[in-house]
């Protein structure tokens, strides 16, 4: 016997989606919103028990009502396949979700507060324990653990859902280490009570063997270039009687690749469009391409651009004095 749970974390719904766009271009917003409808679709069609998502729901706390509602939607419309979800808000949310009459479904578990869900699966019994997004975790975490578990009757599994990072965890192309600070969890402060820890905040995929697993499942797009070699995706958690710890496994979500193109070490113009127009080759359609400018471009490099990085493909463009002696492969 076993219990198979969906999480995915970090989803940003809303990023670059403005509602009246100041400029026709390719946007990402409905990049976003394509994932998250993957991984509900993958937990309806493979009739799994639980889907939990680990907070940063929205891109940011105030978002446009028609994108919440869009949002809302699509959580009303899968629970009503008898799929129940808990959410735990983030730090973009600002720890509260935008409130909503969808919210209201009682398969819909929101953890507003410190608390916890029970759920029981084929006669196994799960305790899902949570709490949102708070500020200076560190000094706050034990005793909001203990809030939680006032609620925790004993079960056959418990998990703990949380939004923060946590000592150890990894970030960004240079391999930054959470160590400490006040809104890192000491690894030292995770109760063995439960037999895993979900976690959401930290954007690249990662599994913590500390005294409880902590299982980041990352985000499911990139949302800046320091992600741009991260794989994206969602995580299955399966928990088994005889296992010492939650099985996990990962499925990659399709992203818009990344490509950084610096155009400062070219003198003449004419062989930089030459170059750009052969390295543009090479890019995915649906690429996002940063260009690096040592000024602002000339109108005959404006229009080479546009031609060349044009929709789907996304352009973004950043201007440095600083040189460089080569240029930087695509």
């Amino acid at each position: 016997m076993s219990i198979r749970l969906v999480f995915f974390s970090d989803s940003h719904l809303g990023f670059d989606q403005p509602i009246r766009p100041r400029s026709e271009r390719a946007r990402r917003g409905g990049d976003f919103f394509t994932n998250f409808q993957r991984v509900l679709d993958y937990a309806r069609h493979s009739a799994a028990d639980l889907v939990i998502h680990g907070g940063d729901f929205f891109f940011r706390s105030k978002v446009h009502r028609s994108i919440i509602d869009q949002a809302y939607q699509a959580l009303f419309d899968f629970v009503g396949c008898g799929i129940p979800i808990a959410i735990v808000p983030g730090n973009h949310e600002r720890s509260v979700l935008p409130p909503s009459l969808f919210l209201n479904h009682p398969d819909i578990h929101l953890f507003d507060r410190p608390r916890t869900y029970r759920f029981n699966f084929r006669n196994e019994t799960l305790a899902l324990c949570g709490f949102p997004y708070i500020r200076n975790v560190r000094s706050r975490f034990v005793a909001t653990v203990e809030e939680c578990a006032a609620e925790c009757h004993p079960a056959d599994f418990s998990l703990l859902c949380l939004h923060h990072a946590v000592d150890g965890a990894v970030v960004g192309p240079a391999d930054f280490t959470f160590r400490g600070g006040a809104d890192v969890i000491a690894g030292s402060q995770l109760p063995t009570r439960f037999g895993g820890v979900l976690a959401g905040h930290i954007h690249r995929r990662q599994i913590l063997e500390l005294a409880v697993p902590v299982i980041y499942c990352g985000s499911i797009e990139r949302t800046s270039f320091a992600e741009k070699r991260e794989t994206k995706g969602f995580c299955e958690v399966i928990l088994e009687r005889e296992a010492s710890s939650p099985r996990v496994v990962f499925h990659e979500l399709p992203t818009r690749p990344m490509v950084d193109f610096d155009t400062r070490c070219y003198a003449e113009t004419a062989s930089l469009l030459d170059t750009i127009e052969w390295q543009s080759t090479h890019w995915s359609s649906r690429a996002i391409v940063r260009v690096h400018l040592a000024s602002y471009p000339s109108k005959q490099l404006r229009q080479a651009l546009a031609r060349i990085v044009a929709p789907p493909r996304i352009l973004a463009c950043t201007i440095s004095r600083q040189t460089h002696t080569s240029p930087q492969p695509a």
